[in-house]
């Protein structure tokens, strides 16, 4: 029977947050200090990712020290030098002639219209990867306002006005032995709803009310604007995560398994992988337990759906926008 897991499950793993909330921004590190296989997959129109490349199969790397998501745009890749120079000063990496070099992948949401301006830098990835490092395996990995889904915000179809705070959520489940934890940063174009199918945030209406995303497209229609805000400009959006497992996987069975998790953007997630979103997933197995990979798959897809309710569900109301907790409480 499946039941619930956590980071606990997967000892191989260590998380940590770094972020700044006057500035809405942070960054969220997920290292595996002995190497990991890791895999990746990239939707959606506008990404903002590092060393993706040597992902790919084909490819010569095949284990990954840190996966790293940040808000900040392409100016949040830098939180990754951090990263990689805190592992490195920590002798994690591959061994160079006395040297060790970290491989350390990662992906970027935009927040850079949401609080202050300022975005995550190399000292806020050495300060995440570092509260990897302090965290104990049974304390629970914060989520909601806090890394990577600081300054996070869904259902901007009509204009960041109309939008809704959220953040960062997590969910694992597990199988006998086989554990998959799901992390993920939501910062959507459009709305997000639960497993039922309701809307529970995004594009708001006149009254406040979360609206079905095609009402919000009629509404574009009506007004004789038919792009979606910020087309063509800057990609405000992008909706990031990570699933772990302690699965045995090759690098294609990863690669995989991040593809296989798109499902769950397309299930809590509409519209998703536009033009307007840089949608990535990663892949990141540590090979203590060996499982069907599409056991994996289905696992990280359900681990997946789940967290992406939770970082709404876990987000606070900030920077003027309310979140779904708001709504309920019909503040």
């Amino acid at each position: 029977m499946f039941r619930t897991a956590s980071l606990a499950d997967l000892p191989a793993f260590l998380c940590g947050h770094a972020q700044n909330p006057e500035a809405a921004t942070g960054c969220t590190v997920v290292v595996a200090p002995e190497g990991a296989v890791c895999g990746v997959d990239v939707r959606g129109g506008g990404p903002a990712t590092r060393e993706t490349d040597l992902l790919r199969p084909e490819n010569m790397i095949e284990a990954v020290h840190a996966v790293v998501l940040a808000g900040g745009s392409a100016f949040g890749l830098a939180a990754s030098t951090g990263v990689m120079d805190e592992l490195a000063a920590r002798g994690i990496g591959f061994p160079v002639e006395g040297a060790r070099v970290p491989i350390v992948v990662g992906a970027c949401l935009f927040d850079l219209l949401v609080g202050e301006s300022a975005h995550p830098d190399a000292a806020m990835g050495a300060e995440a990867c570092a509260a990897a490092f302090a965290r104990t395996a049974e304390e629970p990995l914060a989520e909601g306002n806090v890394g990577a889904g600081c300054g996070a915000t869904v259902g901007k179809l009509l204009g960041g006005e109309r939008a809704m705070k959220s953040g960062l959520g997590t969910c694992g489940l597990a199988l006998g032995e086989l554990a998959v934890v799901a992390i993920v940063a939501v910062n959507a174009l459009g709305n997000v709803r639960d497993g039922d199918g309701a809307w529970i945030a995004g594009c708001r209406d006149d009254e406040g009310r979360v609206m079905d995303p095609l009402a919000a497209f009629g509404a574009m229609a009506a007004a004789g604007d038919g792009t979606a805000p910020a087309a063509g400009g800057p990609c405000a959006n992008t909706t990031i995560g990570v699933v772990l497992t302690n699965a045995r996987l090759t690098k294609a069975q990863a690669s995989k398994t991040a593809s296989t998790v798109h499902d769950a953007y397309a299930r809590a997630i509409k519209p998703v992988h536009t033009l307007n979103d840089g949608d990535t997933v990663f892949a990141f197995a540590s090979g203590e337990v060996e499982a069907l990979p599409d056991a994996v798959s289905v696992l990280a897809c359900e681990a997946m759906q789940g967290a992406i309710v939770n970082a709404v569900r876990q987000a606070e109301g900030a920077c003027g926008l309310p979140a779904a907790r708001d709504l309920i409480a019909g503040r």
